[in-house]
């Protein structure tokens, strides 16, 4: 009797294991079936737009002599968008909020160093570092052919200021490849943002012979600008373009303007741009 009840219960938990070693095998197939059929969502896609331009422009900003310069440029978009408009003031930036007519983003720009070395009339005045604006962008457009934006930034580096620029284009397609643009630009700076350029410290009015000035905040610029772009392929293009930029308030009113250099500042630009896709790594 002893030995039947030993051998049900050997035969029981034999019973037990096999069940729950066929169970866990169902289930490890399941798992392994799911895994094997299952796949993850595609990453969306975006467009990087990247070029070079070249520049001749004023060795300063309120000088009279001009120098040729080199520059990069940088857009972002998501695919399936069309190709933003581009004037030539406008700085780096995506739309992180889009619609057929607003687009709002962050935005920067870049202002190079300026080097005593770079021109006799900046002699005793020092250098100026590299200077990053950061900040943001509304673009509207009223209609196909008329945009405006303005673009707010926070200063770092060669300057500590706050600048703003307001633009508005009417954008031309005179042919699918070909595109005219132009209009009106208004620039805004505070304080800090004119100090390291327009403005003469005692020390800097000693070794310079120039008056000692401290530039305050206001409008800075008014100007105008055109724009001539060609898409050779959808992907490539070229464009040129010239823009005129009066200086106002305490930026014309400095002595380095007025002694040394002029209000009137002109750029003349080329450069080409090549769109480039690619996939969501994050």
């Amino acid at each position: 009797m002893q030995n039947r009840s030993v051998r049900f219960g050997a035969a029981f938990v034999t019973a037990s294991l096999v069940l729950a070693g066929t169970a866990f095998a169902a289930d490890l197939g399941t798992d392994i079936l799911v895994k094997k059929n299952y796949t993850e969502p595609a990453k969306p896609e975006w467009i990087a737009t990247l070029g070079l331009e070249g520049r001749v422009e004023t060795e300063f900003v309120g000088a009279d002599t001009y120098t040729v310069r080199a520059a990069p440029i940088v857009g972002f978009r998501r695919a399936g968008t069309p190709e933003q408009f581009r004037a030539p003031r406008d700085g780096a930036g995506i739309a992180l909020f889009e619609t057929q007519q607003l687009k709002i983003g962050p935005n920067l720009k870049v202002r190079a160093q300026r080097k005593e070395s770079d021109s006799s009339a900046l002699y005793g005045l020092g250098d100026v570092d590299w200077a990053v604006e950061v900040g943001g962008f509304v673009e509207y457009w009223w209609a196909p052919w008329l945009r405006t934006r303005a673009e707010v930034r926070q200063g770092f580096g060669g300057h500590q200021g706050v600048v703003a620029d307001l633009s508005g284009d009417f954008v031309v397609p005179v042919t699918p490849a070909l595109t005219l643009s132009g209009g009106p630009r208004v620039s805004f700076a505070t304080d800090k943002a004119l100090e390291p350029y327009f403005g003469i410290d005692a020390w800097q009015s000693f070794w310079s012979g120039l008056p000692t000035y401290d530039p305050k905040g206001g409008l800075s610029s008014v100007g105008v600008g055109a724009q001539a772009r060609y898409f050779w392929t959808p992907e490539l293009a070229t464009h040129v373009y010239v823009e005129y930029q009066r200086l106002m308030g305490d930026s014309a009113d400095s002595p380095l303007v007025t002694y040394r250099g002029s209000p009137d500042q002109v750029t003349f630009g080329f450069g080409f741009t090549r769109a480039f896709t690619f996939q969501q790594f994050w």
